[in-house]
């Protein structure tokens, strides 16, 4: 099968999917919602900060404090995308049709991330903007420093939440074991490694702790992180192509 007629079978089957559609609505759904919210509380409280926390409040970060549920979404999104088939038994009927397996996981991939990078492009735009405006006189406009960056970067850690997702769905092959695995990942191990004095250089260096680094632009007094915003999300890519290439790995190796 030539490698157009695999992007568009794979593009039929995720849109033909309600489960994967249902996913990105909540994961756009969520961010915006919970970052307003959070927004709007963190102008309310802004006069009853110290000096010490208005110097280190950071509104563009703010706006994006839905993220951190929304990424959950797209981790479910990137499980579904790949351990459908498997779960369904429809995988030997598709690697029956594209027996080149680095083709049929390329088209695979390729729709599923072109469609993640829409998405949470777009989310991570709107949930800039109306967190902006729910933060009022205490907000940030897109031509300041370090701000357009952080929302692009905002949409590309979303992107690659999901791709990260996919990887470890392609070695696991399971989807209740992928977002078994996943999900109390990001949800609480990283959480925990990152905050506890005795991990934190560990957790620092885990893709969510790492890649996150990139939506900040105000950085706090005692920060002594060692890298930077796109360092943060260089060290996220290599988590991905990791998983990408363990992923590729053993679907050429083992029988569907």
């Amino acid at each position: 099968m030539a490698a157009a007629q695999v992007v568009r079978s794979e593009w039929t089957k995720i849109r033909s999917v309600a489960s994967t559609v249902w996913t990105l609505s909540l994961a756009v759904v969520v961010t915006i919602a919970l970052g307003m919210l959070i927004s709007a509380l963190s102008a309310n409280g802004f006069d009853g900060m110290d000096p010490r926390q208005r110097l280190s409040f950071d509104p563009t970060l703010t706006s994006f404090a839905g993220m951190s549920l929304g990424q959950l979404a797209m981790i479910v999104f990137g499980v579904l995308v790949v351990s459908n088939e498997y779960s369904t038994g429809m995988i030997r009927a598709s690697l029956a049709a594209v027996p080149q397996r680095g083709v049929f996981l390329a088209g695979k991939l390729g729709v599923a991330t072109a469609l993640a990078l829409v998405v949470s492009m777009a989310t991570a735009f709107a949930a800039f903007f109306l967190g902006q405006a729910m933060l009022g006189a205490h907000g940030a406009s897109l031509g300041d420093d370090g701000v357009l960056r952080a929302v692009i970067g905002g949409g590309l850690y979303m992107t690659l939440i999901a791709v990260f997702s996919m990887g470890v769905a392609t070695v696991l092959r399971s989807p209740m074991l992928s977002l078994g695995i996943l999900m109390p990942f990001f949800f609480l191990v990283s959480g925990i490694l990152g905050n506890v004095d005795a991990t934190r250089r560990i957790g620092r260096f885990l893709p969510d702790q790492a890649g996150s680094r990139i939506m900040r632009v105000v950085v706090p007094l005692d920060d002594d992180t060692p890298y930077g915003p796109w360092g943060g999300l260089g060290i996220m890519v290599l988590w991905v192509v990791a998983a990408l290439a363990g992923g590729y790995l053993l679907l050429k190796k083992r029988d569907a």
